[in-house]
């Protein structure tokens, strides 16, 4: 067996078995903090926040969150339905003028079945996706290799916001 060396995972393993001790919704305590760069929020809008996904699965990949604490979209109301997917469609654009992809995943995982890793406040995944990003890694060793920081992906994005 190899072993792939990622100290930097113990954050996330320790972060989330505190987390679960104190019920704590990630995305509500990252709202109500004042260190959007920190929590790698690039974005907020009227009703809704983007933030990187600290454990991407390409590079460039973010999440647009509503601020209310709700488990699914249908429980949303229909100004914050538009402000979320007006925030899908500009985070969309900042990853293409950042990282010109060849195209998109775009999903939303409603309930733990469904792949939800904080499955009681709704989110919507934003992928970049390039032609061969699937490398031989994840077919023989169920290994991804992002080969950016976050910091680096926070700066990238940040920067088409500065435009406006």
């Amino acid at each position: 067996m190899q072993n792939l060396w990622a100290p930097w995972r113990s954050t996330y393993i320790q972060g989330t078995s505190k987390n679960t001790e104190k019920n704590e919704c990630l995305f509500c305590r990252v709202i109500h903090e004042d260190n959007d760069k920190a929590n790698y929020i690039v974005r907020r809008s009227k009703f809704s926040f983007m933030i990187l996904n600290a454990y991407p699965y390409n590079a460039g990949h973010v999440m647009v969150v509503p601020y209310r604490h709700v488990p699914s979209i249908e429980l949303l109301s229909d100004d914050e339905v538009l402000d979320v997917f007006h925030l899908v469609r500009e985070s969309m654009n900042s990853i293409r003028n950042s990282y010109n992809p060849h195209g998109f995943n775009i999903g939303i995982n409603i309930g733990r079945v469904a792949g939800a890793g904080i499955e009681n406040h709704v989110h919507i995944h934003i992928v970049p996706r390039w032609n061969g990003d699937a490398n031989f890694m994840p077919v023989v060793s169920n290994t991804k290799v992002i080969s950016e920081t976050l910091e680096d992906t926070y700066v990238k994005l940040s920067k088409y916001w500065e435009k406006e």
